[in-house]
């Protein structure tokens, strides 16, 4: 194990040592409930209840979850977030708000709203048939007034405002639309459509603000030119990550970076935060071995290379790898649980002034 990996596990385990003290004290988690918006990294489930060809909720997906079973995530156990929610204290997580199990009193520990193909371009979900993001938002109003019928409106004005934010989203928007879409990169550049997303994501933070959000965490864009799949797809049969690609997420990264520190001075008693997962996620690429992963260049699902969703990472996958604990992919575009842990680290790191 590299020195820095060494240090990362020492402080995270530090930070869930401290914050399970605390929750064990207090016997609470350490916000009472996670709201979360976005894309498929962050999908813990919707997209079983929608007409798209986005879903997760067939073998081998989930695999290495609770129960073996698959819920809708698009990787063999748990994303980032579930970590990060085990870390703060959390038994269950958030329901998938088009699940049936989104009513009642497990409204009381929050909400996920996100939806695989989506995206801050709410043309991205379109295309994909998932939820766009300004339906995300609807349907969370709509959840306030679920939150207040169960908890009573004071309880739930607590809830909403105490609650952690999280939203993930903006790489669907590279890779299933900007990429692939003539309409938009013969007329945009990869820095201009970035401005125009980012100018999406400082109005929804703005919206989210206005009905009582005060904690929000987003993540960036990771190193879009390392996944397997957009090695496969613009790589040309080169060796590496696809350059172009990564400077277009790092361009993104330094726009929503930059919107973020705007929008702190704009907003009082707003706390937000942007979880890095570019470097982490790179750095684990270039230098799988020092984190204690065996593959870095392909997904374990099927060929590793080109398989998302269940229509080509199935049951009757060829080639999927019996120990994904090795790979940093768990298919051709997300992580596998035990990369998701190494990223989950460094969001509790990175988000702690959030929870304070």
């Amino acid at each position: 194990m590299g020195i820095h990996c060494f240090w990362a596990l020492f402080l995270a385990l530090a930070l869930a040592l401290t914050f399970a003290t605390i929750g064990k004290a207090q016997d609470a988690t350490l916000v009472p409930a996670i709201i979360t918006f976005g894309d498929s990294a962050v999908d813990v489930g919707n997209n079983d209840y929608l007409p798209t060809i986005f879903k997760a909720n067939y073998p081998p997906y989930g695999r290495d979850f609770i129960n073996h079973q698959p819920t809708g995530r698009f990787c063999n156990g748990k994303l980032a977030t579930d970590i990060t929610a085990d870390t703060l204290g959390f038994k269950t997580y958030p329901p998938a708000y088009l699940s049936p199990k989104a009513s009642g009193k497990n409204l009381l520990i929050g909400a996920n709203f996100a939806s695989a193909g989506s995206g801050y371009d709410d043309k991205t979900a379109i295309l994909s048939h998932a939820i766009p993001l300004s339906q995300q938002l609807e349907y969370y109003k709509e959840y306030q007034a679920k939150l207040a019928k169960v908890a009573g409106s004071q309880k739930a004005a607590t809830i909403i405002k105490d609650a952690l934010y999280v939203v993930g989203a903006g790489s669907s928007d590279f890779i299933q639309n900007y990429y692939v879409n003539p309409f938009l990169n013969k007329v945009y550049t990869p820095d201009q459509y970035a401005s125009i997303l980012v100018g999406i994501f400082s109005s929804f933070i703005k919206d989210l603000y206005g009905l009582g959000a005060r904690r929000i965490g987003l993540t960036s864009l990771p190193p879009l030119g390392c996944l397997p799949a957009t090695k496969t797809l613009f790589g040309f049969h080169q060796s590496g990550c696809v350059s172009r690609l990564n400077t277009d997420a790092q361009g993104f990264n330094k726009k929503i970076n930059s919107a973020v520190s705007s929008l702190q001075k704009q907003l009082s008693g707003l706390k937000i935060a942007v979880f890095d997962i570019y470097k982490p996620l790179y750095d684990i690429i270039k230098s799988p071995s020092d984190y204690g992963f065996a593959e870095a260049s392909r997904g374990c699902c099927g060929t590793g290379t080109i398989e998302t969703t269940s229509l080509l990472c199935n049951p009757k996958s060829i080639g999927t790898c019996p120990n994904a604990t090795q790979y940093v992919f768990w298919d051709s575009v997300h992580p596998s649980q035990a990369a998701n842990q190494v990223l989950a680290d460094a969001l509790i790191l990175q988000g702690i002034g959030l929870i304070g």
